[in-house]
């Protein structure tokens, strides 16, 4: 019963801030330790090209009209304006968990720990390639603490203009 809820959880967080429809989860071994998934064990650090294999990071997603899955009513334009003032904001220091409650569009909690191609993604963490390519592309290119920002495009970022904040 716990993968089953674990699955639908899953599920529910990836259709928060335009996450590609994840595949269906993989079957549960019937010996799994109390319903949890099993590890994926150790990791290198990097992969091949140089990325990082696992990153965590916290956005502030700003929708606007017309952008996938938006209910906002404020332009592109006006989005980024928001998104620059989100840029400045956090490189000034100000609390970035503030600005994602204050902001976002995101209906989520916001913050998501990534594993890049190839890794195996421990329970609760997400396949990069089930996040829309942009937030990727962003995140795994910024080193913590850094913020970088994922600019709407219809294929790669189609729900707005993510601000990413690198905080593993």
């Amino acid at each position: 019963m716990k993968p089953i809820l674990l699955a639908a959880v899953a599920l529910l967080a990836l259709s928060a801030c335009g996450k590609k429809d994840p595949p269906p989860p993989a079957p549960v071994a019937s010996g799994a330790a109390s319903g949890a998934a099993p590890s994926a064990g150790p990791r290198p650090e990097k992969i091949a090209n140089g990325e990082p294999s696992v990153i965590t990071v916290k956005h502030v997603l700003i929708a606007f009209e017309g952008a996938q899955r938006s209910e906002q009513k404020r332009t592109r334009a006006e989005a980024e304006k928001v998104a620059f003032e989100v840029i400045n904001r956090a490189k000034s220091g100000e609390d970035f968990d503030k600005i994602m409650k204050e902001l976002s569009s995101d209906p989520g909690e916001g913050t998501y720990t990534l594993v890049n191609t190839g890794i195996t993604p421990n329970p609760g963490e997400f396949d990069r390639s089930g996040m829309v390519a942009a937030f990727g592309d962003v995140g795994f290119r910024i080193s913590v603490g850094e913020v970088g920002l994922a600019d709407y495009d219809p294929t790669g970022s189609p729900f707005g203009l993510h601000i990413i904040k690198r905080i593993k």
